[in-house]
């Protein structure tokens, strides 16, 4: 055991990468709970059964390994980003504090217009980092705000079903707390 610590250096023990682990030990808890994915998501049971921990766990929940790692390599991006730049406590406030923010709106969406949906992923809070990045780097904002609509529309019209209003949500949640920290 010890040797396999010594494999690891205090650098990387960021806060994003503490964030990784636990959504990849989340994501493994969730495989091997039956219905995991709808315990875990954000969906009707939140109202319905009182399952209050939905906003927060369906940042860490995920509909593949794919969706995982495809999140968790944007989120090791950013989050490293950020957090050099603005240390590890405000990475960690973005992250839940957005990704919260922007599960409980993505959950008026789906009461209102789409009550069959079972929102998982960090998508959401990871757009939100992407909105706090778009807010204090003018030179990458259109681009920021292209790819946020790309990975949202392009997967729908191939028939994914994607929370692309998550994403939207996320990126304008990530601006405002960018705009109200500055």
């Amino acid at each position: 055991m010890k040797t396999v610590l010594k494999r690891f250096s205090k650098k990387d023990f960021t806060a994003t990468n503490i964030l990784i682990f636990i959504t990849v030990v989340m994501y493994i808890i969730q495989i091997n709970i039956p219905q995991g994915g709808l315990l875990f998501g954000l969906n009707l049971y939140f109202l319905v059964y009182d399952f209050w921990w939905q906003p927060l766990s369906s940042m860490f929940a995920h509909g593949g390994i794919a969706h995982l790692g495809m999140n968790m390599f944007v989120l090791w991006q950013f989050g490293n980003l950020i957090e050099r730049g603005r240390g590890s406590k405000e990475i960690i406030a973005l992250y839940l504090i957005s990704g919260l923010i922007t599960s409980i709106l993505s959950f008026g969406y789906i009461f209102y217009l789409d009550n069959s949906v079972n929102l998982v992923g960090a998508s959401g809070a990871i757009c939100a980092l992407l909105g706090f990045v778009a807010y204090y780097d003018k030179a990458q904002r259109s681009g920021i705000i292209t790819w946020v609509l790309l990975i949202s529309v392009a997967p729908l019209l191939i028939g994914l079903p994607i929370a692309w209003y998550a994403h939207f949500i996320g990126l304008a949640v990530g601006f405002i707390y960018a705009f109200i920290r500055r």
